[in-house]
């Protein structure tokens, strides 16, 4: 034999971070072609297809604008869009992308209150409902994530607008839905979301560069009141294009739209979006069997207590430092495994942030993939030496099986 040290990682590495998450095969091959036609052809063809295939994700009759951006830029869009420098918005967070906004909202000029329920603690719509009934019609917009891809934590956004009704408060609802869209049940009309936004990387499975935000009727007249919108953001035009050029204010992302054309064929014409939903729930609940059981046995612990409360496309893991940091390296370097660092739960420079990790169970993933990652930290634990409980594997077995 060679005196060679043999690794277990050779072979396909797993991404298993929450975003950018694994692109399918069929995506990547529909990406791979020449430069096509911009002027007339498929590419142009395709969109009222496409355009319909994204209102049918958020669950939407009203409308979708598509933006060369992150996640960072939809946020940007639906503000410039919705808000004047010196109004108000309430912004509700549990989670670095909640902050993350209100910080989006400030640089704007907007008047930005924040009620910070804190990193383990969903929100206290009791102390929401009271802020509103207080309000005489100051707030203007309340942001909120639908999964804060921080922490995992989802949010009841539904139960958010029954509030907003019940005080008969007339501000707009603007969802963060980034980690969440295509993975939880989003249910964007029937929920009463005013406007939503999201990206292409997550559970829409295409690679980083698209931005969307839908937003319905009564968004498109708040925005008729501004005096001013940037005019790269303004979603006037990217919903309702009199040409091609106008779906983008200039040249189309003409890749990522072959892209995204196969993911959403995959996704709302092959699977369905019940059965994705159902598929990441399934998911996610062995995910957190497996974590349940570690933690019986050792210092494992979910970042959300309650399972209600947990997003189906991450779920947020303390450790305790130094372990979370040494788990990960060693599950990369070994198993070819790559784990989520733990964003945002405290400073990079605070010795504890090497006590978090995140498992991401987005977008293109299955019971293979998601059993062979349990795997991997299982054994991770073991040649560390970690103290966790037994069990994990069957527990989360059991829940793929349709046995618990």
């Amino acid at each position: 034999m060679s005196d060679q040290e043999i690794s277990l990682a050779a072979g396909r590495h797993y991404l298993a971070i929450p975003g950018p998450s694994v692109m399918p095969d069929r995506v990547l091959n529909a990406m791979h072609v020449a430069a096509p036609n911009i002027y007339t052809g498929p590419l142009l063809d395709m969109m009222d297809g496409l355009v319909a295939d994204l209102k049918a994700v958020a669950r939407t009759k009203h409308h979708v604008a598509i933006y060369v951006s992150n996640g960072h830029g939809g946020w940007e869009a639906s503000l410039v869009n919705t808000v004047a420098p010196g109004e108000k918005v309430l912004v509700l967070v549990n989670g670095m992308f909640g902050q993350g906004w209100a910080n989006h909202a400030m640089g704007l000029g907007l008047d930005v209150e924040i009620m910070d329920f804190g990193k383990r603690a969903a929100w206290d719509f009791d102390k929401i409902s009271a802020r509103l009934s207080v309000d005489q019609g100051q707030i203007k917009a309340i942001l909120c994530a639908h999964v804060d891809t921080s922490t995992s934590y989802k949010n009841d956004l539904q139960r958010l607008r029954e509030v907003m009704d019940g005080v008969g408060h007339d501000a707009l609802l603007l969802a963060d839905c980034i980690a969440s869209m295509g993975c939880d049940r989003f249910e964007m009309d029937a929920w009463g979301v005013d406007v939503a936004i999201s990206s292409s990387q997550k559970g829409l499975m295409t690679p980083p560069g698209l931005g969307l935000v839908w937003f319905n009727d009564k968004a498109a007249e708040r925005q008729k009141s501004l005096k001013q919108v940037s005019p790269y953001w303004n979603w006037v035009p990217r919903a309702n294009p009199e040409g091609f050029y106008q779906y983008f204010n200039g040249t189309a992302p003409t890749h990522h739209l072959l892209g995204l054309r196969e993911a959403l064929t995959m996704l709302v014409h092959e699977e369905g979006m019940e059965n994705a939903w159902a598929r990441h729930e399934t998911l996610a609940r062995a995910v957190w069997a497996a974590c349940g059981v570690w933690g019986q046995g050792g210092p494992v612990e979910m970042q959300v207590p309650d399972a209600v409360d947990r997003g189906h496309a991450v779920t947020g893991v303390s450790i305790g430092a130094p372990s979370g940091t040494t788990l990960r390296d060693w599950l990369s370097e070994n198993m070819g495994v790559t784990l989520g660092i733990g964003l945002g739960i405290v400073p990079p420079n605070d010795p504890e942030w090497h006590g978090h990790f995140r498992i991401g169970h987005m977008g293109h993933v299955n019971a293979h993939m998601v059993l062979g990652t349990l795997g991997a930290i299982d054994t991770g634990l073991k040649a560390l030496g970690i103290p966790h409980g037994d069990g994990a594997l069957t527990a989360a077995s059991r829940i793929c099986a349709g046995q618990a």
